[in-house]
């Protein structure tokens, strides 16, 4: 990416995105799309199926893609939760393709993979918020006390979802 004239980044579309935030964003939704897919059909993420590894790998593109992105000019929560999503996906892969973890590798792989569900939809509804609409965002900030009780719900979700999982 060059900088226009002024030292700017070059942005695009009314959510003020650079070109890799706008391709960052697109496989995001594809992404977001693939995860709700995969736990209606499947009731999990896996590799093993088609919806599963389309998950996989528009998750691999934008936690990766997501490094590169610095909208307050530095590293934040964001980035952190990428580390986390990249160490669940490693995990996720040991213990699906090694059994490292024995007779708890199945369950291992699970959690880590909904776990990674769980990590993607912290920032998709903190972004969401806090740039819909783009001429009045619905939430001010990613620091707004509604995401408190939003980030509760979603652990909320992801505890009963894993346990339906491993029970299942």
């Amino acid at each position: 990416m060059t900088p226009d004239q002024e030292g700017e980044m070059t942005l695009l579309t009314p959510f003020k995105l650079t070109p890799l935030g706008l391709f960052h964003t697109l496989v995001s939704v594809v992404c977001v799309a693939a995860a709700f897919v995969a736990l209606y059909q499947d009731h999990a993420v896996s590799p093993h199926t088609p919806i599963g590894r389309a998950y996989l790998i528009s998750l691999w593109i934008t936690t990766l893609t997501g490094f590169a992105i610095f909208r307050h000019g530095k590293a934040g929560p964001p980035h952190i939760l990428g580390v986390l999503t990249v160490v669940a996906l490693l995990v996720a892969a040991l213990a699906g393709l090694t059994g490292a973890f024995g007779r708890a590798a199945s369950t291992v792989e699970t959690v880590s993979y909904s776990l990674t569900v769980l990590l993607l939809m912290i920032p998709t509804v903190t972004e969401t918020l806090t740039r819909v609409p783009p001429s009045r965002p619905w939430v001010s900030g990613p620091d707004a006390p509604i995401f408190r009780a939003i980030y509760s719900l979603l652990f909320v979700l992801f505890l009963v979802g894993v346990t339906l999982q491993v029970r299942g």
